[in-house]
Formats: structure tokens, sequence, C-alpha cells
């Protein structure tokens, strides 16, 4: 009998059955529960989970009706075979076979999975508890009193007026001059990438990015046709010498860049790194693409030195990427392009023709959140949680035999080494409930790694920490 490891809460906002479903289900779909293994009784679970009865009975019989379970009468439960069943789909409606290769889709569909917080050191946002719900919660209820025919139309081509005239203000304190024709609201910074590299490239042009990179870029460009090289990146920024000889040789159209708290190292561009990247823009006629979305986790040059290529460019050669995704809310899809006045208009023409407009009620959240004051205290208050914690982890994985390549004093992610294969270390941590980050991911070659981000903010489970200590340390 199988006894597959559960993580039920009861604060998670789901029900108990639904839990169980999804838990069970994603554990056969990954093929961590195998066809023919029996599950624990209904009285062993219960016990096991601190659940009624009751609740696993209703679980069970759920995965029953959606073919992940078959019931046999006084032997108990058992994982179904799913390929007869698919079988008997009509050919064109057949279901992709599930993979256990790693690569972006999965590690993007796990981050989905809704594992705890604290049990996914290898995802991209904040834990729930480090954001502000309330914060949130009080600008949707502000507009909800609204007038409720605001409500019911849709937004406008840009975006959301007054979100657009408070990011001008905004994008002024970081020497970046942008009227409000000059920025489109999106849904998040994903649509913006998007826009921007349908706008700019056909199937076979080439896009530069950082390596190692966001990694969810690779697949929507690939997508498009495009062909992905990765510029090494160093700790002040990329290698420019690189980047000048492939600029040379394959004639990018655009080159995607996080100038400040690069994901996944947290290193930031040194003003001669910044100058030169521009240089060579202008030597090789490729655009930059400024991706700052963890712009607000940036504690001021004071602290780390960084410099936005926007701010020497004022928006020619540089398409100026934000969101507050990272820092208010995963859920408030709440992006933006800040560029040139005519390819604004291109940019919101392609969005309108693409998905009409975005939705303005989110804007309108974000607005009162921003144009109240809330806003700067929120991230306040998040960089002092990240200071408070990042040392003590570091130390700590360090003493674990991992070391961190670029210990940077802001931002909320580490890049490690941690001297062995971290697809096959992802595979085991998975196994046991826990979503890594290897580092293959973050290449656009996607070669096996050492490496591996590490969310600072999501290491305080003590099972975390005895995986890594048990296989690396």
């Amino acid at each position: 009998m199988l006894t597959p490891t559960f993580f039920i809460s009861r604060d998670s906002g789901g029900s108990l059955v639904e839990q169980i479903v999804n838990a069970v289900a994603n554990r056969i779909d990954d093929k961590l529960l195998r066809t023919g293994a029996r599950m624990p009784s209904i009285r062993q679970f219960a016990d096991e989970q601190t659940v009624s009865r009751f609740t696993v009975v209703e679980a069970y019989d759920r995965l029953v009706a959606k073919g992940y379970l078959e019931s046999r009468r006084g032997a108990g439960f058992f994982v179904r075979e799913r390929a007869s069943m698919l079988n008997n789909v009509p050919v064109t409606a057949q279901i992709a076979p599930v993979t256990q290769q790693l690569d972006v889709v999965w590690l993007v569909r796990n981050m989905f999975r809704q594992l705890p917080p604290q049990k996914m050191p290898g995802s991209g946002v904040l834990p729930h508890d480090w954001l502000d719900g309330e914060l949130v919660a009080n600008g949707l209820r502000a507009i909800s009193r609204l007038n409720q025919n605001l409500l019911l139309h849709y937004g406008t081509q840009q975006g959301f007026l007054p979100l657009r005239q408070q990011l001008q203000l905004k994008l002024a304190e970081l020497e970046i001059a942008a009227a409000p024709e000059q920025i489109v609201m999106t849904s998040g910074v994903t649509q913006a990438l998007d826009l921007v590299a349908r706008e700019f490239t056909q199937p076979g042009d080439t896009i530069f990015v950082d390596d190692p990179a966001w990694f969810l870029m690779f697949g929507s460009f690939a997508i498009l046709g495009t062909k992905v090289i990765g510029i090494p990146r160093l700790h002040d920024g990329p290698d420019v010498a690189k980047l000048a000889e492939l600029a040379a040789l394959h004639k990018p159209k655009l080159y995607i860049i996080n100038s400040v708290l690069h994901n996944p190292t947290s290193t930031s561009l040194s003003a001669a790194k910044a100058f030169q990247v521009l240089k060579a823009a202008e030597e090789h006629d490729f655009m930059i693409v400024e991706d700052d979305v963890y712009c607000d986790m940036h504690p001021g040059p004071a602290v780390q030195a960084a410099t936005r290529i926007a701010a020497l460019d004022q928006l020619n050669r540089v398409i100026y990427l934000g969101g507050f995704s990272k820092s208010l809310a995963a859920n408030l899809r709440v992006g933006f392009i800040a560029t040139s006045p005519e390819l604004a208009i291109r940019l919101a023409d392609r969005k309108m023709l693409s998905t009409l407009t975005t939705t303005e009620i989110g804007e309108r959240v974000v607005y009162k959140i921003l144009s109240e004051g809330h806003y700067r205290k929120h991230v306040d208050r998040i960089r002092v949680k990240l200071d408070g914690v990042r040392d003590d982890i570091t130390k700590r994985l360090e003493q674990y035999g991992m070391k961190v390549d670029y210990r940077t004093p802001a931002g909320m992610f580490l890049w490690t080494e941690t001297g062995c294969d971290t697809n096959k270390l992802t595979e085991k941590a998975m196994e046991q409930g826990y979503l890594l980050a290897p580092g293959s991911l973050f290449s656009p070659s996607q070669l096996p790694s050492t490496k591996m981000r590490i969310n600072i903010a999501a290491m305080s489970d003590p099972g975390v920490w005895e995986f890594l200590k048990r296989e690396i340390g």
C-alpha cells in the first residue's frame, strides 16, 4: 500500500475535498503515483491527514468520477490506468501525454499547483504572508462602491488614464520622462513582452536575452518562431564583449534585459555597463527591452549601484516595462509599457486587436493604492523583511555546501552553485512535495546545470532545509 505525502491546509481558501482531489490528481499526472498503486484506506488517510472520513470518501468518489482512481469491492481504491481511458477519446480530442521532462512548462505548471508557499523555494513570487491582502481588498471594496456602470464597460485602449498619470510621476522619480500617452497598460509584464516581440520580430529573427534569465520568455518567443540567444550575465551586467560579438553575427531585433535586480541573480547594472549596452544597440541597430518588474524591491543606489538604460536613453531605443504582480499580488495582472509616443500607439493597437482592452478594475485598484501613498510603505516593509533573512539564509546555504555566486545586498533571489545536477535534485524534491527551480530552466540552452535559484522569502519550512542538508550537505 502506497502512503503518499500530501499537504492539506485549512487556511488556503479551498475546501479540504478539493485539496485532496487536486493533490492526488497532480501526483498521478506527474507519475509520482503509479498505475495500479493502492491508495491508503479511507480510515488511514483520514487519520494521517486529520480530516473526517466523510471528506476522504467524497474526495475518493470524485477521483473515481474523474478517472484517476478505481474502486475494487473489498480491496480498496487503486490508481487507474489512464492510457486505456484516453485511447477511447477521438483522435482530434486526445490529451497530450504527461511528461516528467523538466522544462519551462513543467516549472510554470507546478508553480500553479497551489502548494503552501513555504514549500516552494523555487517560486518567483513572495509568500502570501509577506504581502498585504487587506491593502488589495480595501482597493477592491472602494472600487465596488463606484457607479456600477463604470465597472461594466470595456476599459480604454491604452489603459486607465489616472493610473497612467500616476505612473508618469513614478517614472519621473527614476529619471525617465514619459507622458501618459507614452504608457500602455498590459496584463502583466508577460503580455508586454509578447506585444513587443510580435511588433518587432518575424519567424527566423533573433532575440537576445540574459543567460541566465527569466525562463518564461524562452517558450513564448519560441512559439513566435524566433531564435533566442543568451548573453552571459556577470556581476555588473552582461558580458559586453560577447554582446558585441554575437550582435555582429546574428543581427538581433531585441535584447531583453533586467537592469535592476536581475532574475535570478539579484545583480544590477552598473553605469558603465548601461552605457556600453546602449552603445552596442545603436551600433548594431537593435532595440533594448528593459524589464524592471522588481523595481520597487530595490533599496536605492546608496545600497546597490543600479542604472536604468531608459534613464540614459529616454525611451528612444529603449522600451521600458514594469508591473505590480511581484510587489502587490500575482493575481493583479497590471503591467505597463513606456515607450515613444509613436510606438505606444502601435502597441496599443496591437493589444486591442489581440485582447481588446486590459481590465480596468485591476488598474483602478492599483491606482488607488499608489495614489493614496500606501504602496511606498508596503514595499518598504517588503525590503526590510528581505534584508532580515538574506544574510542568514546565505550563510546557512553555504554551511550545507552550496555557494552563492553573487552576494548582493538586495532582491529576493539567490543564484546558487550546488555541485550536483539540479534537475535530479528537483525531481527528488517534488517527490517530497517541494518545488525547486533548477538552473537549466534559466538558460536558453536548457542544458543540465548545477545552479539553482533560491527564493529567500520561501525558506521558512524546516523540511526544505532538511532536504537540502541530506542531498547536498
